[in-house]
């Protein structure tokens, strides 16, 4: 009997997987018996057996447990030429407590048979009550390591026995995961069909562009124009070279096509000469760049311009191919 018990324990600690959420719990074990000496049975013999466990969540106890536990070999009685084989059923209602991520205490209580193969001495099938305390170790597939001590007390003339066991739990049969909440969805209000989102002169409903930044000038599709003109002059000149007249024109066209835009000019120089003379080189830059722009048909008025010298490098100052960036004019589009 001992022998089928044990091998079904060892088939079904390998026919489940285990699984990060789940229900049920399958251990086999293996221990020890200490019986109270008045039994006249063996003081100690081996146990061994099988536990099954359901898990549950939101109740006062996280598992109940049934299972069957034997004893390894025949159980001599004392004084006399008789052995017996001892199995216990038992039901029990656990409790874990957490200690770590992996580690938790767990305390246990139920009843259950006692069967005697052989009934010698007083010694008679019958009821039991047991309790006990037990410490599990989770690793990382979910599998466990238990071990725990039992007090047994039989309801035939109260006898006790304390039995000790370790087990390796396997978990199966994942949980189901919880139902999604249903979120209510707000209607999203209507969007008058004049609605301009994001102010840049376009409706919505015409718009292609409809995160343009505030302040950009846009086309009839409400997508962003930007010209910018961008001017490097030879070292200590304000003449601009011809190969930048048709950045000129363009920069000027833009400025006409769209009469209420006002251009920015800001020139500047490398770190050559002192900064007095920088500052004026930079002031005839964009002065310089005015001009070409006023003989473009620009109005003066709509063009601020500056001069900053040195003091704005685009680049480094230390190599030849830094201070040509640097000696530079940036125009720009103000609303």
């Amino acid at each position: 009997m001992k022998k089928i018990i044990l091998s079904a324990a060892l088939c079904a600690s390998l026919a489940f997987a285990a699984n990060s959420e789940y229900k049920y719990e399958i251990t086999p074990l293996v221990g020890g018996n200490i019986t109270e000496g008045n039994l006249n049975l063996d003081d100690h013999y081996g146990v061994g057996g099988l536990s099954f466990g359901v898990n549950f969540d939101d109740t006062l106890y996280d598992q109940i447990e049934v299972g069957i536990l034997t004893s390894l070999e025949q159980v001599d009685y004392d004084g006399i030429n008789e052995d017996t084989n001892i199995t216990r059923l038992f039901t029990n209602f656990v409790k874990d407590y957490g200690l770590t991520e992996n580690t938790s205490l767990y305390a246990l209580v139920g009843v259950g048979l006692e069967h005697f193969e052989n009934e010698e001495l007083g010694n008679k099938t019958s009821l039991f009550g047991n309790y006990g305390v037990g410490l599990k170790y989770k690793f990382s597939n979910d599998m466990a390591l238990k071990t725990d001590i039992r007090h047994l007390i039989n309801t035939n003339d109260r006898d006790n026995n304390l039995i000790y066991t370790v087990g390796l739990a396997i978990p199966f049969g994942e949980k189901a995961a919880p139902a999604p909440k249903e979120e209510k969805v707000e209607p999203k209000p209507a969007i008058a069909k004049l609605a301009d989102t994001d102010g840049d002169g376009v409706p919505d409903i015409k718009d292609k562009c409809p995160d343009t930044p505030k302040g950009d000038i846009v086309d009839e599709n409400g997508c962003s124009l930007k010209v910018n003109l961008n001017i490097n002059f030879d070292f200590d000149s304000a003449r601009i070279n011809n190969e930048y007249d048709s950045k000129i024109k363009k920069f000027a066209d833009f400025m006409k096509k769209f009469p209420s835009v006002k251009g920015k000019i800001e020139a500047h120089t490398d770190s050559v000469g002192t900064e007095d003379y920088n500052q004026k080189l930079s002031e005839r830059r964009a002065a310089a760049t005015v001009k070409a722009l006023e003989e473009q048909g620009v109005d003066k008025s709509r063009l601020n311009s500056t001069g900053y010298g040195e003091s704005k490098p685009k680049a480094t100052n230390e190599t030849a191919e830094g201070r040509a960036e640097n000696r530079r004019v940036e125009g720009s589009i103000q609303r």
